[in-house]
């Protein structure tokens, strides 16, 4: 009962196109695309990557918007560390900081905060700025832990947020190797001079 058809299949060259467009339009197309300028010439160079996404306009954000979007993303956390670090150090003397405490230490301490890191962010992988962060980062780390062993408590309120934010924020940028060596020489100190982190 079965019967066996045969199956009807068009070659490539007998199928018609959806829609008719004339030779003349096909070329003013692919030559308005820019198409046939991207194809390398025999006696030219292939470009490299970085030529080819230079070449190409509206592809991403200028440099300084990227910029700008990379210090944003790392100074919103450290802007929250900072306001934590304020309402624990509050807290050990058994105060409560207020809205405003908190309000007039942003307002003193992050447009300074966010011009350094910006200015860091953008330079992140340059030598010198990466010795000047270690460097930093040896000097902040010990000054915290020297006033949370010996400092007065308005000196600890006053001073230990933004050196704890601080030395946070130069251990995140620094490279790995830079970062565990500031780490291993300052709890060297802290060891060699009898202070300690916990009271």
């Amino acid at each position: 009962m079965s019967k066996n058809r045969k199956s009807k299949s068009k070659s490539p060259a007998e199928i018609k196109p959806l829609i008719e467009i004339p030779e003349e339009e096909q070329w003013r197309l692919i030559q308005d695309s820019g198409l046939l300028n991207r194809i390398n010439k025999p006696d030219q160079p292939t470009p490299t990557s970085t030529q080819v996404s230079t070449t190409e306009e509206g592809d991403g954000l200028s440099p300084l918007a990227e910029d700008i979007f990379n210090a944003v993303i790392i100074i919103m956390p450290h802007t929250f560390f900072l306001i934590m670090m304020d309402i624990l150090i509050n807290r050990q003397y058994a105060r409560q900081p207020t809205a405003r405490d908190i309000a007039d230490r942003l307002l003193n301490t992050l447009p300074i905060m966010a011009i350094f890191m910006f200015y860091t962010v953008r330079h992140k992988n340059k030598t010198f700025v990466q010795l000047a962060l270690f460097l930093l980062s040896l000097g902040v780390g010990p000054r915290m832990i020297w006033l949370v062993n010996r400092g007065s408590w308005l000196t600890n309120i006053a001073q230990c947020p933004q050196f704890a934010t601080i030395w946070l924020y130069t251990v995140v940028q620094l490279r790995l190797s830079l970062a565990v060596l500031s780490l291993a020489l300052i709890g060297g100190w802290t060891w060699w001079s009898g202070m300690k982190l916990l009271l």
